[in-house]
Parts: C-alpha cells; structure tokens; sequence
C-alpha cells in the first residue's frame, strides 16, 4: 500500500509517513459529505459561524504542538508557522462572519404586480467541495485554509485532499479542527480528510462533488480543470495556479533604486522564494543601475534558501538553466546550505528585446529566483508586459506627481488579480476587498477570488423562485428575514440584522 512520505526539508531524511486512502474509503467519505450537504446549507450562518469559531479556537490552542510538526515537515521556521497558525484561525472567524453578515446571498424579492409574478433569488450552496492543500502554506491555504473555510461557511460540506509536501500537519490539523466542530454540533460529514495522488483524481471525478478547490501549480490545476471538463456532469476548478508577478519601476522612481533594490530582494526571496505572489520580473529604466543595486541587495541579505521538497528544489536549478538558454545571465547568487534541499537565490539580467511571446523569460519560476530587465523606453516595458501571462500581483513603483503612473496602470491592471504601487505583492490580507485571482492562466477562474469576502461566491448559485409561498420560501426570502441578510425588496436596499 503507497503512502505520503514525510521528510525533514533540512536534511532529507524520512520523518514518518501517512497511508493513502483507499477507494473504497474515498466513496465513503464523499457519501458522508453528500448525506450532511442538505444539514450543512440549511444551517444558518450563525450556527455555522458557531462551526468555524470552535474549529478556529481549537487551532490556537493547539498552537505549539501543530508549529512544531509543520516545521518538521516543512523548514519554514516555528515563527512563521506559529504566526500561519493564527492566521488561519482568523481567516475561518472572518469568512465565517462574512457569511453571518449576508451579502453574499444577495438575497431580492420582487413583489408580484399587475404585470408581473413575484420573484425572489438567493445564492444556495452548491454541495461537497473538493479542496486541494497547498504545498507553501501547510495552514492558511492547507487543510482548513481560505478554501475550505470559505466553503463552510457558504454551506458547503468539503473533502480535502491533503498535500503529500506535510503529511502528518495535514493530519493532526484535521484531527484537532474537526473534533472542535464536531463538539460545537456540526455533523460529522462536514468535512473529511483523503491522502494520495489517485484520491486526488477519483475526487475531481466523484458525481456527488460539485465544486473543485486548488492552490499549488499550473500543471496540476490545468489538470484537474481538465477532469472536471470530462465529466458527465462538468463542475467548476478554482485552481489558483500564479504566473510570473512584473514589476513595473517608472523612469521617475529609478533614482530610488536602493530602497527598491533591497524591496526586491526581500520579496522574491520570502519563504525561499515559495509565495504565489513572489515577484519574478522587475522592470527598470536603462541607467538606474537596477542590476547592480539589485544585485549588492542579495549579497547583502545572503539568503540560505531551503525549499519544501526535493522536487521543488530541482525545479529551481532547472528553471535557472531554462532561463539561461532563453538569453538571461547570471548577475548574482548565494550559495545553497549544505545538506537537505537547499537551493541559492539568483538574480538574472536579460535583455528587454528577448521578452517575447512562448519566451521562457516571462513564465514562473518558482523559488527564490528574480530576474531584472533594463528597458530604454517605457514604452518597450509596457509592450513587454502586454505579452505577459495573466498573473496573480503586480507592483508598479512610481514617483511623486509620476506623468507616467496612469498609463502604466492602465496596461498593468489587465494583466492582474491586484495592483500595488510602491509595495510589494508577497502576503496577502483576508479583506472585503481583497482579490487574490487573475486572468488565465494565473487563475481558472479570472471572476472569482481565493482570498477575501467574494471567496464565498465561488460555492454558491442562484436560484430563482416564482410565486412561493413565504413558508416555502429560503430563509433569506422570507417575510420574517430570520437569518437577518441585507435584501434588496422592489428595488430597495434593506439593511440586515445580523444576530
């Protein structure tokens, strides 16, 4: 029987490992998912925040123990991973609160008229979710991470394929969130926990899962999209899969190339260069000395990368030879840590006129790798990013009162999810108005967000109904507006009362 095998990143060795899950338990969890669908999307949000709050506070209680094994598994450090930790408790408070507030529903009644029957529509939950664990962040975007915590909360019982980079995380963490959620009265098919690369596409193909959740590669979100395409039933992939994230700098913003350079270097090389929305291509003015600058920065911060798993770390000296063949030099690199799977952080120069449509320079390379471009015109920069890939991030550095900020963003927001001027793309903050997403083929779905309040919409749909009775009516539809939503009645924005 195959298993997921964890290894310590820093020194190779096998730590433990975790079975896969056999068929057969794979149709009994999604049937126990199937059978709680109906319980779970009839739950109000306030029984379902009740939910997530428990799981939420199991997290942080717990706290110590989860960092620990996480760091075993994946050599992000205990400070980070305690921090994650939090985190991803408070981004199931938040979605779950989203939910509670009730806009997502966006609940209308239309009163019948002389001319025209009543109507009314609500958002309904679409039924078990398939949620695929991220490898970079073994919390927030893992196993009760942005996905799963948002479908929840939008009624959606969810099945999550654990990622095979942190095994026993992904286990313990299920263990101790789904036993709190159970004991605040969630059913127990509200969420289950599969391991194994065949689960993962037996999952995708499962008639009774409606909705298909991923963060990690283009490779492997392309290929689930393209399960889920063959289906008898089709079904959505959200699969944030990320893209080269540019770096726009105006002529006006050059003279501060130091502050810049050093930005730069700190973000592309952030948790080993592992972030979706690490910068990978910098833009700057001929004559700024970006290169140079750019270049001191990281021999100045002398990063010692440890990537997640060996496989990643052999895409990093891959990728840079890729690059090579493709025009780009090396302008600077530090040297790996010894043992493990270390990898260096390089920085590489290319010529702007090599930044052509199928060109290896403007696709991802995913790890502490940047690579900086000198442009003559800004004109030529701004051509350059029109040939780009859709991407999750982009920066624009502009100067004060910058002639050329409107022009630049306009070509820039485009090609991106989220613009960010005079900052850095790496984090990302769980808001009302944050968009973690992009054009294909940063994303599967450019309308949609992973991160943020609009993440519930992605396991919703409407649905209208005509001329109902109230009692026959959702919740949010009727009269007496138990779940107190926010509705909009002939026309007319109503307030809710949130309980």
């Amino acid at each position: 029987m195959t298993a997921d095998v964890s290894y310590d990143p820093r020194s190779g060795a096998t730590a433990a490992s975790v079975v896969h899950t056999t068929p057969a338990e794979v149709e009994q969890l999604v049937a126990r998912a199937a059978a709680a669908a109906a319980l779970v999307g009839q739950a109000s949000p306030a029984t379902r925040r009740a939910w997530l709050a428990a799981g939420a506070d199991a997290l942080v209680d717990n706290r110590e123990e989860l960092a620990r094994i996480a760091d075993w598994e994946t050599a992000l450090g205990w400070t980070r991973l305690d921090g994650e930790v939090v985190r991803a408790a408070n981004q199931m408070r938040f979605y779950a609160d989203v939910a509670v507030e009730g806009t997502y529903l966006r609940a209308v009644i239309d009163p019948a008229t002389a001319t025209t029957p009543f109507l009314a529509r609500t958002n309904v939950p679409l039924g078990p979710v398939a949620v695929f664990g991220a490898s970079n962040f073994p919390f927030a975007f893992s196993v009760f991470g942005n996905d799963t915590a948002s479908a929840i909360a939008a009624g959606c019982p969810v099945v999550i394929k654990a990622h095979p980079a942190h095994p026993l995380t992904s286990q313990r963490t299920f263990e101790i969130v789904h036993a709190a959620m159970q004991a605040a009265g969630a059913p127990d098919g509200i969420a289950a926990l599969v391991f194994g690369y065949e689960t993962g596409t037996a999952l995708v193909q499962h008639p009774a899962i409606t909705a298909v959740a991923f963060t990690g590669s283009q490779a492997g979100g392309l290929s689930l999209w393209k399960l889920a395409n063959q289906r008898e039933v089709v079904v959505p992939v959200y699969a944030e899969m990320g893209t080269v994230n540019p770096v726009v700098i105006t002529p006006a913003a050059g003279h501060d190339i130091t502050a810049i350079a050093d930005g730069f270097v700190q973000s592309f090389t952030m948790g080993s260069g592992q972030f979706c929305t690490k910068p990978g291509l910098l833009l700057a003015p001929r004559g700024s000395g970006a290169t140079a600058a750019i270049a001191a920065a990281l021999d100045s911060l002398a990063p010692e990368p440890v990537m997640l798993t060996s496989g990643i770390a052999a895409s990093v000296t891959r990728g840079v030879a890729e690059l090579q063949s493709a025009g780009a030099t090396i302008a600077a690199q530090t040297p790996p840590a010894p043992g493990g799977w270390s990898s260096p952080a390089v920085l590489l120069s290319a010529p702007v006129d090599l930044l052509q449509r199928e060109s290896r320079l403007l696709e991802e390379c995913f790890g502490p790798v940047g690579v900086v471009v000198e442009y003559d015109d800004l004109d030529e920069a701004l051509e350059a990013v029109d040939r780009l890939q859709g991407a999750l991030a982009a920066s624009i550095m502009i100067g004060e009162d910058d002639p050329d900020a409107a022009s630049v963003l306009s070509r820039v927001e485009r090609k991106v999810g989220r613009v960010i001027v005079n900052g850095w793309p790496t984090g990302v903050a769980f808001t009302w108005a944050q968009v973690h997403g992009g054009p294909w083929p940063a994303t599967s779905s450019p309308a949609t967000t992973s991160v943020g309040a609009a993440a519930l919409d992605r396991f919703v749909r409407p649905v209208a109904y005509q001329g109902l009775p109230d009692q026959l009516l959702p919740p949010p539809l009727r009269a007496d507006n138990p779940w107190g939503v926010p509705r909009r009645v002939a026309g007319v924005l109503q307030p809710g009362a949130q309980p």
